[in-house]
């Protein structure tokens, strides 16, 4: 364990993880393995409870804000869990100065977002801070949603089998392009816009419709390839992805060539991978295919029967590479 917590503890990669199982999970004695929700039963029903805390720097980008952002990365993360988004919470901690036509907006921004995933924000708490002891606000949320189906299971890969399919519901890194862009005033030929959406509705259509769902996890920190590494180890299978089919939306590509940033290592706030048995990947292609969230899905790999633990990219040339959990921090306070 580090002596000190750094900017590559919150990168959603190695170092997080590390901290997280080391450290929270061992001294809360939390149920392994660990999911973007926890799925307690209370009254008698399984309901998925879940956190998160936002920080994002610029708190406006294109494509959303911070208050957006918000609503849309608890909606997801009940989602991916198998569960029915309910109810959320909101707590502001708010710098002293922090203009109010600023935090008007963000409040307005969470309403729009909420109505449109069908939650309601129904707690919440407010905190000010001295100026300097705060950068401008962060927003906590906590969000609670019933399981869709008694028995669903697709946040901790148990019953994923060599020979299912990985899909993801549409490109790769806009999120992270927008916010580095917003942030350090860049200025691209085509605009890119964050991917930040709640996919709910999308996930609810899938598990109402499709029996052959696996597993299921929206790609925020770390991006696919952080998400693919913990699959890979939560079902001690081997994963190999085909480079050709990663869906990357041209002005991100260039981007990423021009900074030197990898796609697959990129944070998303409306993307999502599925893991689908083989029989159903053209259902679910259809189903996301019919939804704007899912148009560009693509299937990009699958699970395989050797390789345990590790994740293989094959490339444009056919050749292979393994895809590392991410170490350290690409960009920090990117959610």
């Amino acid at each position: 364990m580090d002596r000190f917590v750094t900017l590559n503890h919150g990168s959603g990669g190695r170092q997080t993880n590390d901290l997280i199982r080391e450290l929270f999970a061992r001294n809360f004695a939390m149920d392994m393995p660990l999911t973007d929700s926890a799925i307690v039963t209370f009254g008698g029903k399984k309901v998925a409870f879940t956190t998160d805390s936002y920080v994002i720097d610029p708190i406006f980008f294109p494509g959303g804000d911070i208050g957006k952002l918000a609503v849309c990365g608890t909606v997801n993360d009940l989602a991916v869990s198998g569960a029915i988004p309910g109810y959320i919470s909101a707590s502001f901690i708010i710098e002293e100065g922090f203009p109010i036509d600023e935090l008007s907006r963000i409040a307005e921004s969470m309403a729009r977002e909420a109505v449109n995933a069908g939650v309601r924000i129904v707690t919440g708490d407010t905190k000010v801070v001295g100026k300097g002891k705060c950068d401008r606000i962060f927003i906590n949320t906590a969000g609670t949603g019933v399981l869709l189906r008694e028995g669903l299971d697709v946040s901790t890969a148990s019953a994923v089998k060599p020979g299912d399919r990985l899909i993801v519901n549409g490109s790769l890194g806009n999120h992270s392009i927008a916010v580095l862009g917003s942030r350090n005033n860049l200025s691209f030929t085509t605009p890119v816009l964050s991917d930040c959406a709640s996919l709910n509705h999308l996930t609810t259509k899938l598990l109402s419709e499709c029996n052959g769902i696996r597993f299921m996890r929206d790609l925020t920190r770390g991006g696919l390839a952080g998400v693919l590494n913990e699959l890979s180890s939560m079902c001690r299978r081997g994963i190999i992805i085909e480079e050709t089919t990663l869906p990357v939306d041209e002005p991100v590509r260039g981007a990423c060539e021009m900074l030197g940033f990898d796609p697959l290592y990129l944070a998303n706030e409306g993307k999502l991978i599925v893991v689908v048995e083989e029989n159903e990947v053209l259902k679910v292609l259809d189903i996301l295919r019919s939804d704007p969230l899912g148009r560009n899905a693509a299937v990009i790999g699958e699970i395989a029967a050797v390789e345990k633990g590790k994740v293989i990219l094959t490339t444009v040339t056919g050749g292979k590479r393994i895809v590392d959990m991410p170490e350290g921090v690409q960009l920090p306070r990117i959610c």
